[in-house]
């Protein structure tokens, strides 16, 4: 089996330390690197090929957004986890905009920080809808409007199968699940997510889900 190559990157040596001593006792992991600043996350990524980065959100420098955002405009983008200390932040929310596959409180079990990371190293976003609906809920405000009329007009890419997966996929539907709901084959769910991701210039599902709720399509079909 091949461990999963995991950067830290966190500006408290001490929080830095604690993550490596546990998310290195774990088989399945190789710690291969760790940064105290945003700043220096592109040279280590360079070097050590990472295939998860856990990031600090709030680092002094450059902080956890502005580095996510450089990440995942790479062609061989590693997967992003943003640590926080709330639930419900706006930078948590931009984050994921910019391609974090999901984040995790700094008070969580360590359990279930090696169990978010293995997810994401799957290809599997570590949120959940009631988490993402928080986050939108935090976020609403003045530029609403001006997100949804965005988002209407990418959404129009899609053709209306895609935009019932799209609506899916906004509503934490696993692709088996989505398969039985819409009546085709699973290897067809991963093939439309593809198309998804693709037309829309999307990473991952999470951002997917963002600009479905975005667009409004969950409310469009809301009790349907």
């Amino acid at each position: 089996m091949t461990a999963i190559r995991l950067l830290l990157v966190d500006d408290d040596p001490l929080v830095r330390a604690g993550l490596s001593f546990m998310m290195g006792g774990a088989d399945d992991i190789e710690i291969v690197g760790e940064a105290a600043d945003g700043g220096e996350v592109e040279a280590l990524v360079d070097r050590t090929r990472p295939d998860v980065v856990l990031m600090d959100i709030r680092m002094p420098t450059v902080d956890g957004l502005a580095a996510t955002e450089m990440l995942r405009r790479r062609e061989d983008a590693p997967q992003v986890v943003v640590l926080t200390t709330f639930h419900a932040d706006e930078q948590v929310l931009r984050a994921l905009r910019a391609g974090a596959a999901g984040f995790v409180l700094k008070d969580t079990p360590p359990a279930e920080i090696l169990a978010a990371v293995r997810r994401v190293a799957a290809g599997d976003p570590v949120l959940s809808p009631a988490v993402t609906r928080q986050l939108m809920e935090h976020a609403a405000g003045t530029a609403a409007d001006t997100r949804r009329t965005r988002a209407r007009e990418r959404i129009t890419a899609l053709n209306d199968r895609e935009r019932e997966v799209a609506v899916a996929v906004g509503r934490g539907l696993a692709n088996a699940e989505i398969a039985a709901r819409l009546f085709m084959s699973v290897a067809t769910v991963k093939t439309h997510v593809s198309r998804i991701l693709a037309k829309l210039d999307l990473n991952n599902r999470v951002q997917i889900a963002l600009l479905a709720h975005d667009a409004g399509l969950l409310e469009d079909t809301e009790g349907r």
